[in-house]
């Protein structure tokens, strides 16, 4: 399939350019990149035809697809009647697609899944599929709602040129399910979407960890106060407690849910709570250790452990815990950071740029800054260290708006959490005047866009990564499942950035 990709690519590189975007929707089984191409209707506004060839790994159908996308940019823009998404190559291994697919996204049947779920996001009007197989997709999109988002009429068309003739003089393109329900997704506010969020996230809390804490601070936020503290009770003073001045968890960052509400009801035993978490890492005697203990080595440890050093500064005024917050910054950037500025996911994960492993030192980070007291050394360091991980960071947003399940690795699934984290660092760092505005907040405003298409009304999500402790190589990052539906740690996330958004 590397020879057919290299003629198709020698094809595209010999006709004409008029200014097509690429991008990539995916990976097929063996590691080949999919590539879509757009080209820009008459307006903003324009119905999308989307086309397809190489269902099959068929050369003949491909090399059609890239003819038509040309004489399309040919054509003057005012005169071109819709936006054009075009994939030449959808299934460069030859592979036999599902659809609607099955199994795990994207460990099996990746390229079904890639092709569904592309299709979904980006909602077209029409699809047409080029070729003498198309393995049931136009009839899937036209009779079921795809990815949980609406139906798209889909038609399979034969591979000759022309394809694109008869949409052009046809001139009338309705709008699909898919394209109604994603704008209407894309027009809630912030609010609105809190509210969605809401009825569905923060409304358990089993385990003392951040995944679910994330979705009871996201209801604070939203005044239920009362809730979360019945929620929290058995850790407070009920079966799950631990003993005096031990904490409960190894993720301290499930203590967060307590800083919050010592600051909202200023209850003592929710403080203590803080103090026993952010007492790990300090000896009996009050000196600093090494390090918070509470890493294993992955880059999930900034955030684990150093936001609840800053709410322990906050509620007590004590430097020592901002101090241990550097300190324990350092410690995790020895460990983790890649030369590029990139955290690999830990010593052990051959030297993978992971999604969520790298949202999670920037997320980390900004909620430090916001309690940490300004100006001070350890302040300084961690403000220095934000800034050039964020500047890192927005090289490898995409044109959507999203980050992705393997930072550096473009055609790997655009990835939710990830993109919500690094999207509320980056609102923290606007807001507090740490990352400039021009530069940032059009980013923020991208990957707001890009996650409130993948929130269904119900609280589905698209695309979050299941949970993930180190991987030994590239193929398992790339092969986690990418989950679609509800999921408590891509909700909470969801909430808190939409929250924030709304100013709540």
């Amino acid at each position: 399939m590397k020879s057919l990709g290299l003629v198709l690519s020698l094809l595209w590189t010999a006709l004409p350019a008029a200014g097509a975007d690429s991008s990539y929707i995916g990976m097929a089984a063996g590691g080949a990149r999919i590539e879509a191409l757009m080209v820009p209707g008459a307006a903003e506004t324009s119905p999308a035809v989307l086309v397809i060839g190489g269902m099959n790994a068929q050369q003949g159908s491909s090399a059609v697809v890239l003819q038509d996308v040309k004489k399309y940019e040919g054509l003057a823009r005012n005169r071109r009647p819709f936006r054009l998404l075009a994939i030449p190559l959808a299934n460069p291994d030859g592979s036999r697609l599902v659809f609607p697919p099955a199994g795990a996204a994207y460990r099996e049947n990746p390229e079904s899944h890639a092709l569904w779920r592309w299709i979904a996001i980006q909602s077209p009007d029409l699809v047409l599929i080029a070729g003498d197989d198309d393995f049931g997709l136009a009839a899937a999109l036209s009779q079921g709602s795809v990815a949980g988002v609406g139906r798209v009429p889909a038609r399979r068309v034969a591979a000759v040129a022309g394809i694109l003739d008869p949409i052009i003089a046809s001139k009338n393109i309705p709008r699909s399910e898919a394209h109604v329900e994603i704008q209407r997704r894309r027009s809630r506010s912030p609010r609105q979407v809190a509210e969605e969020l809401g009825k569905v996230y923060g409304k358990e809390f089993n385990d003392l960890t951040y995944i679910p804490g994330m979705g009871l601070i996201g209801q604070l936020r939203l005044g239920r106060t009362a809730d979360v503290q019945t929620l929290v009770s058995p850790f407070v003073d009920g079966p799950k407690a631990g003993t005096p001045g031990r904490p409960v968890s190894g993720n301290l960052a499930g203590y967060l849910v307590f800083a919050e509400l010592a600051e909202r009801t200023r209850d003592p035993k929710y403080l203590q709570m803080v103090k026993d978490a952010a007492g790990v890492g300090f000896t009996e005697t009050g000196e600093m250790k090494e390090s918070m203990g509470s890493s294993n080595g992955m880059s999930d440890g900034v955030f684990m452990s150093i936001p609840i050093l800053g709410k322990a500064f906050k509620l007590t005024g004590e430097s020592k815990y901002c101090d241990m917050a550097a300190r324990h910054l350092a410690f995790m950037q020895n460990l983790d950071l890649r030369p590029d500025g990139l955290y690999r996911h830990s010593p052990t994960s051959e030297n993978v740029a992971w999604g969520r492993g790298n949202a999670f030192p920037a997320l980390g980070l900004s909620y430090a800054l916001s309690d940490c007291a300004k100006g001070t050394p350890a302040f300084n360091m961690m403000l220095r260290q934000f800034q050039q991980h964020i500047e890192t960071l927005s090289k490898f947003q995409d044109r959507e708006g999203l980050w992705h399940q393997v930072i550096d690795e473009p055609a790997s699934y655009a990835e939710f959490t990830a993109t919500a984290m690094i999207g509320i660092a980056m609102l923290r760092g606007v807001r507090n005047g740490w990352l400039d505005a021009k530069a940032y907040q059009p980013r923020i405003d991208r990957a707001w866009k890009a996650v409130l298409a993948r929130i269904a009304p119900n609280g589905d999500l698209m695309d979050v990564c299941e949970s993930t402790n180190k991987q030994a190589t590239l193929k398992d990052y790339l092969h986690r499942e990418a989950i679609l539906g509800r999921d408590i740690r891509g909700g909470g996330m969801a909430l808190i950035f939409s929250t924030e958004l709304a100013g709540l």
